[in-house]
């Protein structure tokens, strides 16, 4: 991608993802689900994770999967105040941004 990705909109789409499962969703999915939107490894995604379970966005809990654990993430009340912001933000944002291509010929 040409564009730097910020941190609040890789905040925006961790958080998205997250939210699309209710029970959330283990590390390895979540990784593969945010690269299907931004070229990520996940030495950048995991203190993104770190970060908004600290800012209590996420809550985390280990699951046993096939004799190991998964590390589960899911979005909290609190995560989803979030998004709705940054989604309201994108929105706006987005529509300036399409409204100046919008005339590029």
């Amino acid at each position: 991608m040409v564009f730097n990705t910020g941190s609040a909109l890789l905040d925006a789409i961790v958080l998205a993802v997250v939210s699309k499962e209710p029970e959330g969703t283990y590390g390895y999915n979540l990784t593969q689900e945010v690269r299907k939107v931004i070229e990520i490894s996940e030495s950048t995604l995991y203190p993104v994770l770190r970060r908004l379970q600290k800012e209590a966005c996420l809550e985390v809990y280990d699951m046993e999967y096939g004799g190991r654990n998964r590390r589960y993430y899911k979005i909290t009340d609190t995560g989803m105040v979030q998004l709705r912001l940054y989604r309201d933000e994108w929105i706006s944002y987005s529509n300036k941004i399409n409204n100046i291509f919008g005339g590029v010929k």
